[in-house]
């Protein structure tokens, strides 16, 4: 068995629904899969002595997930105030409406199709609720609309499909770009160093405990994979398909179609640079 602590971004371990940090409390969603892993966690987020309580990504259309997440809040003397999406992939956001009718919340999103409500999210918002105060953080790559959110008094981040609790994300061609989402890791890489972040609270998969050795190590597999599709290209793998099979031979045949979406993405980047 491998030491956890060994793994990138030092895991927490076995993905349970539960408090992580002081502020926040996850309810895993029932939709494991390859793509999933363990589910989409549902974060609720509140100050300790606060009754007001933040949902980040209801998950999927899923009634007696969305009632446990009230519940949950409920238990813990909580209402829930508003509701955020990092992004509008179906996993983290087709509970949202129903969500909203629920809790009679708003439901803030960068993208204007997935709100409830005027206020959308931007880079430098502030989100404030009962005490608790979330940064947005604008992260797109991984999908146009991607975003984190900073939460400054647990020193993490919620990182939605940008960084995973296990694995690595998807570039989601032709909507997440390379160039983007490789900026977006150096953004996330300067919360740990210049913002003291150490927690990653991600969106699929167990806590991170190290968060800067989760960014480098993204930022290094990304480069590393980068070379091997540029090294297939020039080896005469000229499609996408044929790129997948030759690099990515030692992934688990059912995430190639989702591996040829990267692989679309990294190859679209190498031609826009001039590198194939």
């Amino acid at each position: 068995m491998t030491d956890a602590s060994t793994l990138p971004g030092r895991p927490r371990g076995v993905v349970v629904s539960g408090p992580a940090t002081s502020r926040a409390v996850n309810v895993l969603a029932p939709n494991a899969s390859a793509m999933t892993l363990d589910g989409t966690n549902t974060w609720i987020l509140a100050e300790p002595d606060s009754d007001l309580a933040v949902v980040v990504d209801p998950g999927p259309l899923d009634e007696g997930h969305l009632r446990t997440v009230v519940d949950t809040a409920e238990a813990a003397g909580k209402r829930i105030a508003l509701t955020l999406l990092t992004h509008g992939h179906p996993d983290h956001a087709e509970g949202a409406s129903r969500f909203a009718e629920l809790t009679a919340t708003r439901v803030r999103a960068l993208d204007p199709a997935l709100r409830l409500g005027d206020e959308g999210l931007a880079a430098g918002d502030v989100v404030a609720v009962g005490g608790l105060e979330l940064r947005v953080v604008p992260t797109p790559g991984h999908t146009s609309d991607s975003l984190c959110f900073h939460l400054p008094a647990d020193r993490a981040v919620l990182t939605g499909d940008t960084v995973l609790g296990r694995g690595t994300t998807v570039v989601a061609h032709p909507d997440g770009r390379l160039g983007d989402y490789l900026d977006s890791l150096r953004r996330l890489r300067s919360l740990t160093v210049d913002d003291g972040v150490h927690t990653v609270l991600p969106g699929h998969g167990p806590v991170l405990e190290d968060a800067q050795g989760a960014v480098e190590f993204y930022l290094a597999h990304r480069a590393h994979r980068l070379a091997q599709v540029e090294t297939a290209v020039e080896n005469g793998y000229r499609n996408p398909t044929q790129v997948v099979a030759h690099v990515y031979a030692d992934v688990d045949r059912s995430l190639w179609p989702a591996a040829e979406l990267s692989v679309r993405a990294q190859m679209d980047y190498l031609e826009e640079h001039g590198l194939i």
